[in-house]
């Protein structure tokens, strides 16, 4: 970016009198260091100043014929264009009340008549280098502005890539297939935006909550790839045994997620609500869940979503040890869990928007014919 204070073309000064003789004396003072242009009323004046390129600088006299000094700075002011250039009144009228006049109107100095060609040169020259001052500051923070909008673009995609690149990871090594993931992302969603309706959440579900929750819900079994092929790719039913062993992929999820947190030195980041939901998302409102047997509200928020959404997924899903459910009888088995499995207030919300959760099952059906919302 040039340094606006650094001068390497001449700046322009616009000089509005009725005057001729006026004119030529003003152009022939300041023609040496600026470039001018000159107006002999204030319409013309208004027409140049809204001209390209802009002036740097106006000298503007008050007492003309039509259109006063004092309407035409007005005017410049309210003018988009013209608003930040600033204008020298030159005046005979030296009374404390013309003074206190023009600078309501927006003037920022006075030169009285007759002029003196020392305080002319200086008052210019010090009311240009106020406005690139201002100029280089207005350039410096619009560029400042850029840059933070272009880091944290840069941010936002190191977050999406390395959310994308940890859930294709959970992908690759369960029997459930990516549009599993997709829909439990789909209906976190849809979810939270039903809830968002209700006061006491409306807060805590802000457009950036929204949009980490909607990331970070395809980690939520993310911990399965620590689980040993023989029990997590098993096709029947699982001993006790291998059902402890199975529990231990939130932990192993929590664990993984933390560790990537850690080398992002950041313990509470853009991460947070994936490893709350990896951790937390098979607990039970009741205390009959697992890993910790954590009651009520004192399971995250996140997780309560993604256990209606991740239950509802699995209900309508073929799986070996189990046929795909009815919409319908999902939709009955979840009611019936509240309370008891599930959060209330999300069950209630689940309920309202039962058809969209269909239409997002529809939308991302298996291709070998899982997860299709069968019956009316």
């Amino acid at each position: 970016m040039a340094d606006a204070l650094d001068f390497t073309e001449k700046q322009t000064v616009l000089i509005v009198d009725d005057t001729p003789d006026n004119l030529t004396l003003m152009t022939g003072l300041l023609k040496d260091a600026y470039r001018t242009k000159v107006a002999n009323n204030g319409e013309r004046a208004l027409r140049v100043a809204a001209s390209l390129p802009y002036p740097d600088l106006i000298l503007l006299d008050i007492m003309m014929p039509g259109m006063d000094g004092y309407e035409v700075c007005r005017r410049l002011k309210a003018a988009r264009e013209t608003a930040d250039i600033p204008v020298i009144f030159l005046t005979a009228k030296t009374e404390v009340e013309d003074e206190q006049r023009g600078f309501d109107t927006g003037c920022v100095d006075y030169i009285t008549k007759p002029v003196s060609p020392p305080i002319v040169l200086a008052r210019v020259k010090t009311h240009l280098l106020l406005k690139s001052a201002r100029d280089f500051l207005k350039d410096q923070n619009a560029f400042l502005e850029a840059e933070v909008a272009r880091r944290t673009r840069e941010v936002q995609s190191v977050q999406d890539i390395t959310i994308m690149a940890m859930g294709s990871l959970a992908e690759t090594r369960d029997n459930e297939t990516g549009n599993h993931i997709r829909r439990t992302q789909h209906y976190v969603k849809a979810l939270a935006a039903k809830l968002r309706e209700n006061p006491a959440y409306a807060a805590e579900l802000d457009d950036h909550t929204m949009e980490l929750l909607f990331k970070s819900a395809p980690l939520h079994d993310i911990g399965k790839v620590g689980i040993p092929d023989r029990i997590l790719l098993k096709p029947g039913k699982l001993t006790p045994e291998e059902f402890e062993i199975m529990k231990t992929h939130t932990t192993l999820g929590r664990d993984a997620i933390a560790a990537a947190e850690k080398q992002l030195d950041a313990p509470s980041s853009f991460l947070r609500f994936a490893r709350e939901i990896a951790y937390s998302h098979q607990e039970k409102w009741d205390g009959s869940g697992y890993p910790e047997g954590l009651v009520g509200p004192l399971i995250p928020f996140s997780a309560r979503l993604m256990a209606v959404a991740d239950v509802y997924d699995a209900l309508i899903s073929r799986r070996v040890y189990k046929p795909a459910f009815p919409h319908e009888q999902a939709v009955e088995i979840i009611r019936e869990g509240r309370g008891k499995h599930f959060d209330p207030d999300v069950v209630d919300a689940f309920v309202e928007i039962a058809a969209e959760f269909r239409k997002i099952a529809s939308a991302y059906i298996d291709h070998e014919g899982d997860a299709q919302p069968q019956g009316e």
